[in-house]
């Protein structure tokens, strides 16, 4: 047996086993990267798309996906490749591709504006040692590294990814321990440790999804800026419209008043608001 380190689940697994991610196997006596360079995404993608709004804005960066999460998101857009039963035939299907490789289509893609790589689509943190090794060799090659992450891991994590990585886009879901918990299946004191410090280390922004009925009051958004702002005022915060889809269509697509109204709640605490999908 042996105990996964990467997020608050802290699975323990059998030789063989993997973990609630679908990514991570014991192996060796050890919990490693399944999915360790197992491509199931790669795209030019403007900076924006991220989303981020005060890093390198108006350039590109090539954005790679592998599969897995330890979050299981009922409303989750990539679920394909995240937490859906299907998803983790990507083990055999996926492309496979060592850091080398993924630097040089990276610098392949700089005559079209590429300035690097994003780890995104699904959860890139519990393949961390595959972003690691190849955001390593990026820096080496002088382009940049962003991670689209929900922040759901250890500090050592963080620590050690930290040298490596430019930007980080953290989703901060929401600022009830209840939401976290039952709805998105997650730790919400995990989440704000690893913003915290991530704060310290690199460029963040920060994306809230407002579902209606969960996540979408003044009252929440007051408390979740106020503590936002105790980190940095000048961190971004996007707040983005809700459709309905997956495993969560039992509720409308959020009102584009409410999220503009949000975002204004928000400005009385944080300079850089912006709302999206509306």
């Amino acid at each position: 047996m042996a105990t996964c380190q990467v997020c608050f689940r802290h699975c323990r697994l059998r030789k063989g086993q993997t973990g609630f991610c679908g990514a991570r196997i014991c192996s060796g006596g050890s919990v490693q990267a399944g999915n360790y360079g197992k491509i199931t995404a790669l795209a030019l993608d403007p900076i924006e798309k991220k989303p981020f709004r005060r890093f390198h804005p108006g350039t590109k960066i090539l954005s790679v996906g592998s599969y897995g999460c330890n979050l299981r998101c009922p409303f989750c857009q990539n679920h394909e490749i995240s937490w859906s039963a299907r998803a983790f035939d990507q083990a055999d299907t996926a492309r496979t591709v060592t850091p080398e490789e993924l630097v040089n289509a990276a610098k392949r893609y700089q005559a079209q504006g590429n300035i690097g790589l994003a780890f995104t689509y699904n959860e890139p943190l519990i393949g961390y040692e595959f972003v690691r090794d190849t955001a390593k060799l990026s820096h080496e090659a002088g382009m940049v590294n962003v991670l689209v992450t929900n922040g759901t891991a250890e500090l050592p994590i963080l620590e050690e990814l930290g040298p490596y990585i430019d930007a980080m886009n953290i989703d901060l879901k929401g600022f009830s321990e209840r939401y976290y918990r039952d709805v998105l299946g997650g730790d919400l004191g995990m989440v704000k440790a690893f913003i915290t410090r991530a704060a310290q280390l690199l460029h963040v922004e920060l994306t809230t999804l407002i579902v209606p009925g969960e996540n979408d009051s003044e009252e929440e958004m007051r408390e979740m800026t106020a503590w936002i702002a105790s980190l940095n005022e000048t961190i971004p915060l996007h707040i983005s419209r809700f459709f309905p889809r997956f495993q969560m269509r039992d509720r409308p697509a959020t009102e584009v008043r409410q999220v503009y109204h949000l975002a204004e709640v928000a400005r009385e605490r944080l300079k850089h608001v912006y709302t999206g999908n509306c």
